[in-house]
């Protein structure tokens, strides 16, 4: 699988002529090599905070990068700055360089979390966000992609292209999740923290219960409610919340947490291959399906809101996407009238457009007007822009 080198799914190139725009993702998602290879900037354009000498002649003086574009007279084309929460005060030298000298800018980043809590200027407005994620499906489909591989390796490129991903997926949990994320949140009890993270992962994809999480890991709930918020911050998860608007239903308001990669939850949570005979298969058959969806919406849509729905008395829906298209997510072979519920207790309330229900079936098909899609046939569907075009 090394033929894998473009990130193709997120296309920055047509926004940067434009305006400069802040692409933040977890560490190893492939920010500096998406630079490098998709946007195909000169080196001469690229500051890299990861060199250590240039970050610190910059933290000493953060007007030499003013100095040097102006020496070399550049203007009115796109300069990247990676890692840029190293040196939050490098932003007020590039709106300057913006106002003055009609360059753009690509401000890559691991945590939004250290920019916002020094304080830094976030240029006004005159910056858009994006998000870049492990592999999604359209990168991916074209060598021999295997579901079954991405729940055991993940999808952060470094580790689905590994010949050893175990072996690299403990060293990520150990070195970056409890070490520097840790840090983000002030944590100083490594230990403690390193229970959340594997007690956050056995709650993956349900409703979450601060108390319970906090009595698992042996630590306050506000405690665990402000390390779920540095999660969220640095981008390893994701916050579902629920659809709370159903009228003939009373519905549940609590919100759900997914981490940000199939094969971290694994490593966390110490299982081993994952496979349909498993009791965990569906588990992650929703988490995949829920990152897909996830990615699509800040890669093609990023206005649109996706919702889980659950009423008090049971009934629920896996996603709603907008208001209009509800997704139900079965890691079966059959679909029986049971698997269907949800979606027509929802279909009640009259807000839909369009109920699917995604699952490992072979082909197609439609029973009372929901559609039945196996999973390859649905993420064609998505990234090809159709979800909400009925």
């Amino acid at each position: 699988m090394t033929g894998i080198h473009l990130r193709g799914a997120l296309d920055l190139g047509p926004l940067l002529e434009q305006r400069s725009v802040f692409l933040f993702g977890p560490r190893q998602t492939g920010k500096s090599s998406y630079v490098r290879e998709e946007l195909r900037l000169p080196p001469e354009r690229v500051y890299s905070l990861l060199d250590r000498g240039l970050l610190l002649r910059l933290l000493a003086d953060p007007t030499l990068i003013r100095q040097e574009l102006e020496a070399r007279n550049l203007s009115e084309c796109v300069i990247c700055i990676d890692e840029i929460q190293k040196c939050p005060e490098l932003l007020d030298e590039v709106q300057l360089l913006i106002e003055q000298r009609g360059l753009r800018f690509l401000l890559t980043g691991s945590s939004a979390r250290k920019l916002k809590r020094s304080g830094a200027n976030l240029l006004g407005g005159r910056g858009s966000d994006r998000f870049l994620h492990p592999f999604v499906y359209p990168e991916v489909r074209s060598e021999g992609f295997s579901l079954e591989r991405a729940m055991f390796s993940g999808l952060l490129p470094p580790h689905y292209l590994s010949a050893d991903p175990e072996e690299e997926l403990a060293a990520y949990v150990d070195r970056y999740l409890t070490e520097e994320i840790s840090a983000e949140g002030t944590a100083r009890n490594l230990p403690a923290f390193a229970r959340f993270l594997q007690t956050a992962a056995t709650v993956n994809g349900k409703i979450l219960n601060y108390t319970n999480v906090g009595n698992d890991a042996q630590v306050a709930r506000q405690t665990v409610q402000q390390w779920f918020q540095v999660l969220k911050d640095t981008l390893l998860g994701f916050e579902l919340p629920p659809y709370a608007k159903s009228i003939k239903r009373k519905a549940i308001e609590t919100s759900k947490f997914y981490f940000f990669d199939l094969g971290v939850v694994r490593c966390l949570r110490r299982l081993p291959r994952i496979t349909p005979a498993q009791a965990e298969y569906g588990e992650f058959f929703e988490h995949f399906i829920f990152l897909e969806l996830r990615g699509w919406i800040d890669y093609r849509r990023p206005r649109t809101q996706l919702h889980y729905w659950r009423s008090t008395s049971g009934f629920e829906v896996d996603f709603l996407v907008g208001e209009s298209v509800a997704v139900e997510v079965k890691a079966a072979s059959l679909i029986q009238p049971r698997h269907l519920k949800g979606l027509k207790a929802l279909r009640e309330e009259g807000l839909l457009k369009r109920a699917i229900l995604v699952c490992t079936e072979p082909r197609p098909r439609r029973v009372d007007g929901i559609e039945i899609l196996p999973w390859r046939s649905f993420l064609e569907l998505l990234w090809k822009d159709q979800l909400l075009s009925k």
